[in-house]
Formats: structure tokens, C-alpha cells, sequence
């Protein structure tokens, strides 16, 4: 599962490691992701082979505060409109078929579920226990930083111990210049680990 914002560096990368190990991942896009119009065409592309794609909030928006997730920065309205935006934008690059969405930063309540439901949406998120979202991250951030290296090991760490069977695991499809080690880069190694232990990728409504 992959979102994006403002950052759009790995797409390229992404797509030609997904075509390559036979995979079909789900992209989760912003309206401002879409303001680079570069990008347009492979959108387009990822959606003919059949790779998911889906809103991610129009102006990404931070639903609720960080210190407290059952209340709301945003009313039902604004909800909607930005959504309906985000789905405007899309439908422009002749991307129709979704009814999947991940709320921006995968920060949310139980109320943006039931109104994302009022849309025909089913919400999505990455399972907790993983750190992969946090490749976003960058040296400057100091102790919230977390490298690539450091990612993979936490995944085959976890996978060890745990499993992860059923897990939907989430990377950004770029990040800050100021990070040096993408983690996209990783993906096709991962890819090939977690194959390599019987793992099989299936859509999301399929989990």
C-alpha cells in the first residue's frame, strides 16, 4: 500500500518493482500530488494494469488532533468537499473505480469511518506493529529518525517472531529530500524476502 502528498520521487521506482515481481499495490494519492502534472501519465498507466488507486484527502488534512484522536479539526462538510475534490481530480485522469480510502497521515476516528461510509468508502490502514511509515523521516528529525536499514531490519525482526499474515504494510511513495536513503529502494528486496517465506500479495479487499 503506498500514499503520497507532495512528494512524488519514488513513483517511477515503485511501479517498475511492482511490474517486475508480478505485484498489484494500491496508491493512495492527494489532490496536491496531482498538481505535478508529470505524474499523470503513470497514474493513468498503474490504473490500466490494474494496480488500486484511491483518494488520500484533497489538501491532506489532519482530521484530528494528535493529542486527541476522538475529536475533530475538520465538520462533515469540509470532509466531504475535500474528499469530493480529491475524487474530481482523479475522475480528470479517467480513474473511476475506487471505493477504498486511507485518511490522511492514518491519523482518524470512528466518526471520519462513518462518514467516508456515507460515500460508498471502505477506510484502510497500515497494521500496526510495522515501522515502515516512518520513511518519511530524515536525519534532521533526529531521534525520530528512522533509516532504511534500520526499517528492513524491524520488519523481518517482527515478521520472525509475529507473522505477517494478513498485515498491510505501508510506504510512502516519496519523501523530503532531506532523507538520503529512500526507502523505496528496498522494496524489491523486501519483496523477495518475504516471498522467499511463502508470503503472497493480494489486494486489499481481500485481507
Amino acid at each position: 500500500m503506498f500514499t503520497g502528498d507532495e512528494f512524488r520521487d519514488g513513483l517511477l521506482t515503485i511501479e517498475q518493482i511492482l511490474n517486475k515481481e508480478g505485484i498489484k499495490g494500491a496508491f493512495f494519492i492527494t489532490g496536491k500530488f496531482l498538481e505535478d502534472q508529470k505524474v499523470h501519465k503513470t497514474i493513468k498507466r498503474l490504473a490500466r494494469m490494474g494496480h488500486a488507486i484511491g483518494p488520500h484527502s484533497d489538501q491532506h488534512l489532519l482530521y484530528a488532533p494528535w493529542d486527541n484522536r476522538d475529536s475533530l479539526l475538520v465538520t462533515k462538510e469540509e470532509f466531504v468537499k475535500d474528499l469530493m475534490q480529491n475524487e474530481n481530480k482523479l475522475r480528470k485522469l479517467g480513474v473511476t473505480n475506487f471505493n477504498q480510502f486511507i485518511p490522511p497521515y492514518e491519523w482518524y476516528n470512528q466518526l471520519i469511518v462513518d462518514w467516508a461510509k456515507d460515500m460508498g468508502y471502505h477506510v484502510y490502514n497500515f497494521t500496526p506493529g510495522l515501522r515502515t511509515a516512518a520513511d518519511y523521516t530524515f536525519p534532521e528529525m533526529n531521534h525520530k529518525y528512522l533509516s532504511s536499514a534500520k526499517i528492513v531490519d524491524q520488519v523481518l525482526d517482527y515478521e520472525a517472531v509475529q507473522g505477517l499474515n494478513g498485515y498491510i504494510i505501508l510506504i510512502h511513495i516519496g519523501t523530503d529530500p532531506r532523507r538520503p536513503d529512500k526507502f523505496y529502494h528496498q522494496l524489491g528486496d523486501l519483496i523477495k524476502e518475504l516471498k522467499s517465506k511463502k508470503y503472497k500479495f493480494v489486494p486489499l479487499e481481500n485481507i
